[in-house]
């Protein structure tokens, strides 16, 4: 039987909501990664390790904490809905936070390793020829860290694609609104409806085998 309406609509949703968190966390991500690796300064050890916090906290324990800071009556939740009138709990925008917390470890910890592997060399000898700090940054680090970074995008919209706990804590499973890949196969393995299951999951390895694959075409083309 082919895939309802009803089931390309969430795996539409599942990729582009993947593809948006993941280059929505990108600025910070790359920022981040790179005072990880060239910067030190007083509680340097204490960013690095809340940002690896979620991939080591369980995610349901993420998506409750997301769930009490982003809630009506939660700091961020509150100034949202009171300011700009908008909801982010058991919305779309539940799912985009959800997926970019739980991705955003992985998008700096290979950055940071890309940035790590940079020759400094390279960028002081910039910076002696009259290059400012954005135009090293620009010409000189991210060519030479670009395969790290792609390997980073990819691991986080990979995550992305399969992320459940923090979701189903933030956002729910709410029919044409927050049901993504994980979520729908969970329903419906719950609901004994084996057949639809099994059609999102073949679904689900296919997007996340091409979201891995893709880049590896890339990453593996010599270097010049």
């Amino acid at each position: 039987r082919p895939m309802t309406a009803e089931e390309w609509q969430i795996v539409w949703f599942t990729a582009w909501v993947s593809a948006l968190s993941t280059l929505l966390i990108l600025p910070l991500g790359l920022a981040a990664a790179w005072l990880l690796a060239r910067r030190d300064w007083p509680g340097k050890s204490l960013l690095e390790t809340i940002i690896t916090m979620p991939l080591v906290l369980p995610p349901v324990a993420t998506g409750l904490i997301l769930l009490k800071v982003l809630g009506r009556h939660g700091p961020l939740g509150r100034f949202f809905h009171d300011t700009l009138a908008l909801d982010i709990v058991f919305t779309w925008r539940g799912v985009l936070t959800a997926l970019g917390v739980m991705s955003f470890p992985l998008l700096v910890l290979c950055s940071r390793i890309a940035f790590e592997q940079v020759n400094p060399r390279f960028e002081q000898i910039a910076r002696t020829l009259g290059a400012g700090e954005a135009r090293v940054f620009f010409t000189i680090t991210l060519p030479l860290a670009w395969r790290g970074i792609l390997g980073g995008m990819t691991l986080a919209f990979a995550r992305a694609l399969g992320e459940f706990g923090a979701t189903i804590m933030v956002a729910g499973n709410i029919t044409g609104q927050t049901s993504t890949l994980s979520l729908s196969i969970y329903q419906h393995v719950k609901l004994g409806q084996d057949r639809q299951a099994y059609r999102l999951l073949a679904v689900s390895v296919l997007l996340a085998f091409l979201a891995v694959w893709t880049p590896q075409c890339l990453l593996l083309r010599p270097r010049r």
